[in-house]
């Protein structure tokens, strides 16, 4: 039988593109998310923002675990996330590709953990490797949405 876990987010439009981020965890506090302008008002970080976040994130807490599971904890650790965004065959915006440049500060003692660490870590990322692979999306629709007309009237 395969482990699951699931975590849940909800958003709630504020105004114009602006969403309230309840993220399920009540020691976070909402966080607000929104469109770069012109089409919002930049007042948070929009999709690509949060993917390219959630991997650098990932990926700097992959390295820091296992540098701590062989004993040679970084001293700081600086994650830089650049993801581009090019227009697809049918000229949809899309995430073309993530980079992620991390600069961990390791002791000299550490070196050896970190080479081996450097070989492992991302396989145990979450978010990179999911996003890597592609995450299947399943869209639903609440009992509350208007359906849109259906039959012989409705072209």
């Amino acid at each position: 039988m395969t482990e699951t876990q699931q975590v849940r987010v909800t958003l709630t439009r504020q105004d114009g593109y602006r969403f309230t981020a309840d993220w399920g965890m009540p020691e976070a506090p909402p966080g607000v998310l929104d469109e770069a302008p012109p089409v919002g008002q930049g007042a948070g970080p929009n999709p690509s923002r949060l993917i390219a976040s959630a991997v650098a994130h990932c990926l700097s807490s992959s390295l820091l675990f296992c540098l701590e599971k062989s004993r040679a904890p970084a001293r700081s650790v600086t994650a830089v996330a650049t993801a581009e965004i090019a227009r697809n065959e049918r000229g949809r915006w899309r995430l073309a590709r993530i980079r992620v440049e991390l600069s961990p500060d390791i002791p000299e003692e550490s070196r050896a953990a970190f080479a081996r660490c450097q070989g492992l870590f991302e396989e145990f990322c979450i978010v990179t490797e999911s996003v890597r692979h592609g995450v299947p999306v399943d869209v639903s629709w609440s009992a509350e949405t208007p359906r849109a007309p259906s039959g012989p009237d409705s072209r």
